[in-house]
């Protein structure tokens, strides 16, 4: 496999934009090597600068759910360019996007759009804060919830990848306000509430974290969130950027059964555009400038190719329900091949799964929090990652990210990813 154009790329990259890239997982910096190149996508498919192709297990990290360049998305967003990219005003779209996202999400009264997921994050944790007039906030080790501030403490994902444990720029009074417990660990969220009895204002989570592998909830942990919030006076926030019209068309609500006070969703909504959103009870949402004093704005909040994007991909997901049963299929049938194929390597391995997001981590115990993510042998599975990369599988570049199937993947494409498991497990472990 040759990647002349991808590493010529990088070190002209390298000149004119930090590290190389305008995301630092891109970078390639925790598997090593040099970052490949997309230069175009279609289907399951993507397609360097080499032209190499790939089976893809990113998927945009998560919004291509239908796969890459879905022809009425495309057609969508052509037809709507034509009319402008931005007005700066209401549009009746942005109206239609909101009673679509309501009609198929449980507990959304009213719905605010923005321009990404860590915007959406930032503005319910501030609506949550000018809700209560509390200022602490509960998040969970390993999850990340975009790049603001105060979510920046012991966050997943890519912070996990660079192994970086405190963030210059981050202020003493900042860190101070937010509380950090392990996931899935009821016991410790129980003691951080009373020690800080009245004064915290939100508990947000990933309720199906994908960002230190994909990791799921242990039963009763999330139920019990629920009923701390209610009990306490606390505003539950889900984090929904992956799992929201992922999972299910009603999300994680929907897939998990517990109610949310506020939602957060990212770029699925947008079918891979920048875009993101933040909704929930009228009570809570009432808050929010106009109606009220937490002043929240974007210029390009609710842009028309964003919304006409993301309006025809969760039209067809809310019109055709058989996608979201194909994809936990196909991931089913994905998850029986590795097992099959890691058992018999010998290597000591986890799988988890839910619906269409899964990960492999190479542990003997069970992963259920960020410490078991980063026990597991991460060494190993950057070998593994480039191994993979050689026979064209293109996985999450760091271990401590989930794997994202779409529905433009055959069954053929993943028995050649099986294969492609079983020949990079045996080329390492020989």
């Amino acid at each position: 496999m040759k990647t002349y154009n991808s590493i010529s790329l990088f070190e002209r990259a390298q000149q004119s934009i930090p590290g190389g890239v305008n995301s630092p997982v891109r970078a390639f910096k925790s598997v090593g090597g040099t970052p490949l190149f997309i230069k175009r996508a279609k289907g399951a498919y993507l397609y360097d600068a080499d032209d190499n192709q790939y089976i893809d297990y990113i998927a945009s990290w998560g919004p291509m759910i239908l796969g890459h360049a879905y022809e009425p998305v495309v057609k969508a967003i052509q037809e709507k360019a034509e009319g402008s990219t931005s007005f700066g005003a209401p549009t009746e779209l942005e109206i239609e996007m909101a009673e679509l996202i309501k009609s198929m999400t449980k507990n959304v009264d009213l719905i605010r759009m923005v321009s990404s997921g860590t915007e959406a994050c930032m503005s319910a944790l501030r609506l949550a804060r000018g809700y209560t007039g509390r200022n602490k906030f509960i998040k969970f080790e390993g999850c990340y919830h975009g790049h603001a501030d105060a979510f920046l403490v012991k966050a997943g994902s890519g912070l996990a990848t660079f192994n970086i444990q405190t963030v210059p720029g981050i202020t003493a009074g900042v860190s101070n306000d937010t509380l950090t417990c392990a996931y899935n660990n009821i016991e410790a969220v129980k003691d951080l509430v009373q020690q800080h009895k009245g004064e915290i204002a939100a508990i947000i989570i990933e309720p199906v974290a994908g960002n230190m592998g994909c990791i799921l909830p242990q039963k009763g942990f999330v139920e019990n969130l629920r009923e701390i919030c209610t009990q306490e006076g606390i505003v539950f926030i889900f984090d929904e950027v992956m799992t929201g019209f992922r999972l299910s068309a009603g999300g994680a609500q929907e897939t998990l059964g517990v109610d949310a006070d506020l939602v957060c969703y990212g770029k699925v909504i947008g079918a891979g555009m920048p875009v993101g959103a933040f909704g929930g009870k009228k009570a809570i949402m009432s808050h929010i400038a106009p109606l009220g004093s937490v002043y929240q704005a974007g210029t390009l909040s609710g842009n028309p190719l964003a919304m006409i994007a993301g309006y025809t991909l969760l039209q067809e997901l809310n019109n055709n329900p058989n996608h979201y049963t194909e994809l936990a299929a196909k991931t089913e049938y994905l998850h029986r091949g590795l097992e099959t194929v890691l058992a018999a390597s010998g290597k000591p391995y986890v799988i988890n799964r839910l619906g269409s997001m899964i990960s492999v981590h190479f542990s003997e115990k069970p992963v259920v929090d960020f410490a078991s993510a980063a026990a597991a042998d991460n060494a190993f599975f950057n070998q593994f990652f480039h191994a993979m990369l050689r026979r064209g599988i293109y996985l999450p570049p760091s271990a401590f990210e989930s794997w994202f199937l779409n529905n433009a993947l055959s069954y053929q494409d993943l028995d050649k990813t099986i294969a492609a498991v079983q020949e990079s497990l045996q080329a390492l472990l020989a």
